[in-house]
């Protein structure tokens, strides 16, 4: 019995480090979402707003009544503090750079606090600039289905505005290839290519660092 015991608890003891990993992974996996919802949400604020997209209840836009719910906790503060600049609304940007660097902050203390903290505000610069990239490449496949299937919704005029501006140069350059609009696919491949090239300057920012 006793040998059976200490068997059971050298087992446990070695199974330890496996199950804290995979409380790490489902607590980053988490925190992951909850802040790319959150400040993919006010780069939303921030694009619409840019781009001069009516937010308010009467606008009948869902997307804003939606960007406002999650967002206004944050962001109202924050222009209190935080002028904006022209068309751009830096409070919004500044709230999706802090939820960015509160994501690797715990992410950080989670595994330990090993390593230098400055390279926090960079993963969380990059970060950042990977959910631009996300974000609007999610814009670009809803907006190339809905162009297939035509709908008459609120959402899907808003999100053709949205996607309009990075669509327009590609257009000019590119004609419709008997009939069809390529510059969806086009803008597809190159922010796949931004993607690329943006880890590869994130990797070499954190080895100067």
């Amino acid at each position: 019995m006793v040998m059976a015991e200490s068997d059971f608890k050298s087992r446990y003891d070695a199974t330890r480090p496996t199950r804290l990993f995979m409380l790490y992974q489902i607590l980053s996996l988490l925190l992951e979402v909850a802040t790319s919802v959150l400040a993919g949400a006010c780069l939303l604020r921030l694009y619409m707003q840019h781009q001069r997209i009516p937010m308010s209840v009467r606008s009948g836009n869902p997307l804003g009544r939606f960007v406002f719910a999650l967002t206004d906790w944050l962001v109202l503060p924050l222009r209190r503090i935080v002028p904006g600049l022209g068309r751009w609304d830096t409070a919004s940007l500044l709230a999706a750079f802090l939820l960015e660097l509160t994501q690797f902050l715990m992410l950080w203390l989670l595994a330990g606090a090993r390593g230098g903290l400055i390279v926090i505000p960079i993963l969380a610069a990059f970060g950042l600039l990977r959910l631009v990239i996300s974000a609007l490449t999610g814009l670009v496949i809803v907006y190339a289905v809905l162009s297939w299937v035509p709908t008459a919704s609120p959402i899907s005029d808003v999100i053709e505005r949205l996607c309009a501006p990075p669509l327009k140069p590609i257009r000019r350059l590119l004609p419709l290839v008997g009939g069809v609009d390529l510059s969806p696919l086009v803008l597809l491949v190159l922010l796949q290519i931004a993607g690329i090239v943006l880890g590869s300057l994130q990797t070499l920012a954190l080895q100067v660092v």
